[in-house]
């Protein structure tokens, strides 16, 4: 028996804010030119928080204090454990270590599914099981939400 790859990522707010991560245009990684949470593979022997929180140091040189988990959502590829958190630095505070951009979202852009990157020079899609974890997310956020 295989096991699915598991994922820890990051729903980070501030106020009604989303950071999202614009991914690399390579072909060859899953949703090229595309953005969604940062956040990455479990490690063996790793728990989600810890992988989460081990891949935001690595992606932005930050991680939020205050981690939940909102859901954990598997199909037939992959699981995702979703965190979220609110991020209490400003863009200026974080490196941008891995990907092609970063920025914020709003509700009507996530409802939209594509937000325009300065650095791609375009406006780039949503990857769709972002969009709809997003939308979930606000639909019922959590009872633990700090905003």
């Amino acid at each position: 028996m295989t096991h699915k790859p598991e994922v820890a990522v990051a729903l980070l707010y501030q106020g009604d804010q989303f950071l999202l991560q614009l991914r690399d245009d390579h072909p060859g990684i899953v949703y090229p030119g595309q953005w969604g949470f940062f956040g990455g593979h479990l490690e063996p022997g790793e728990s989600p928080l810890a992988a989460l929180r081990r891949e935001l140091e690595e992606e932005i040189s930050h991680c939020p204090p205050q981690l939940s988990l909102f859901r954990r959502y598997e199909t037939d590829q992959v699981i995702r454990h979703v965190f979220h958190g609110p991020l209490r630095v400003s863009l200026a505070d974080l490196v941008l270590q891995e990907g092609w951009d970063l920025g914020w979202w709003s509700k009507a852009e996530v409802l939209a599914g594509q937000h325009y990157s300065s650095r791609a020079g375009r406006f780039c899609p949503i990857a769709a099981p972002h969009q709809a974890i997003l939308l979930s997310f606000l639909e019922q956020p959590p009872v633990d939400i700090v905003r």
